[in-house]
């Protein structure tokens, strides 16, 4: 810490206070009102010039909300929002999870604002309920910060509206390269499809390939203890677990996926893909089976399902309510270009190689954005140390 730098705790220097939510029950609170109504996930926008919700006067009345004024730091207190900070450019109320710091002729909002971020991995790590954190505004009050001149905090604020400023157009450039790499394979991949030989036929994917949905067995067959794989969707919509998680004792009269069939999931999200599994799987999948590999090559069909051609069809087919599903029928109908299989062969070699380069390129492009989060934190410490020496810091 800076020698002659005074550190207090925040309610010694600047006066708090927490929002509310007028009762759901009243329409009157809520419809028509023309007071804006912040919600905790709305803190995270930096400069807060907008929201979403609004209370009327008889909601603010005859509620705990209060109106802030402009220039209120806003801290979020509950929940995957916990230790989010913003700070407010226009009056509006709150609801009972966020904490408002209020403007005084002693801190210049920015320097407050840039301090609880600073404080946010603390902050957390002090919250209370697990997966659902909880931050009280007692917490926020004892945070301690150091109490020095305006000309002082101006100063940081310059230095870290720069370096914020660097940091936020080398995290933009490094963000739209990795959405350049991954749209590079579905460039590629489109590209083949929309460029057809003269010596490709088409076929329904019914004629080339055995479809098979799934079965859900009762609840009451599930054991903890594994017997044989059983594969839910949810497993290939996430990611994969290399334990399925669910067994049932005995699958004999369930159908069975092997390793070199590939897994699709029919409902929600359809046309995921998975494959390198055995045992049975759930209602909400299907099995595409390869009738005869020297007409179809395994990793062209791999590669050919999630595009537009597959999936872009089931999903114009699909029976739609509010979640889209998919039959069996409607997928034996779906036709496909089918190249000679030495032509399958060259594009699932050209696929996979740029499969490969293209995880290269995300991967220094993800780490990239990781230094920069890093860069951030390790900024705001050395500000709020007093060891920031320079105006000029690169990104």
């Amino acid at each position: 810490m800076r020698k002659g730098w005074e550190i207090k705790k925040l309610g010694d220097v600047c006066d708090t206070g927490a929002g509310g939510t007028p009762l759901k029950s009243h329409k009157d609170y809520y419809e028509n009102g023309d007071i804006p109504w912040l919600l905790s996930g709305e803190v995270s926008q930096g400069e807060i010039y907008n929201s979403r919700n609004y209370i009327t006067k008889k909601g603010l009345k005859n509620s705990s909300a209060k109106l802030f004024p402009i220039n209120t730091v806003l801290v979020a207190m509950y929940g995957a929002t916990a230790g989010q900070v913003g700070i407010l450019k226009f009056e509006a109320c709150t609801n009972q999870a966020v904490c408002g710091i209020l403007p005084n002729e002693k801190f210049i909002p920015k320097y407050i604002y840039y301090c609880f971020l600073s404080k946010k991995k603390e902050l957390i790590a002090q919250a209370v309920g697990g997966a659902q954190p909880n931050i009280s505004q007692i917490k926020i009050k004892n945070t301690k910060l150091p109490v020095i001149s305006i000309s002082e905090q101006q100063e940081i604020v310059s230095i870290l509206d720069e370096a914020f400023e660097s940091i936020e157009r080398a995290k933009s450039n490094a963000e739209q390269n990795l959405k350049n790499a991954k749209e590079l394979f579905d460039s590629y991949l489109l590209n083949i499809f929309e460029n057809k030989g003269e010596n490709w036929q088409e076929k329904r994917l019914g004629e080339i390939c055995i479809l098979t949905r799934g079965h859900n067995p009762p609840k009451s067959k599930f054991i903890s203890e594994p017997k044989e794989g059983y594969v839910r969707f949810y497993q290939i919509r996430d990611g994969w677990a290399d334990d399925y998680a669910v067994y049932v004792p005995d699958t004999t009269q369930l159908h069975k996926v092997n390793p070199s069939d590939i897994l699709m999931v029919a409902y929600r999200h359809i046309g995921k893909v998975f494959r390198g599994v055995s045992g049975a799987f759930n209602v909400a999948l299907c099995k595409i089976s390869n009738k005869n590999d020297k007409i179809l090559n395994n990793d062209y069909l791999f590669y050919l399902i999630p595009t537009d051609i597959v999936k872009g069809e089931l999903m114009k087919r699909s029976e739609r309510s509010l979640i889209p599903s998919m039959s069996i029928e409607h997928l034996k109908e779906i036709i496909i270009p089918l190249p000679p299989i030495l032509e399958q062969e060259r594009i699932v070699n050209k696929l996979n190689n740029l499969i490969t380069e293209t995880k290269k390129l995300e991967s220094i492009y993800q780490q990239k954005l990781n230094d920069l989060e890093e860069l951030k934190k390790s900024i705001l410490q050395k500000a709020f140390n007093g060891e920031l020496k320079t105006s000029k810091i690169s990104a």
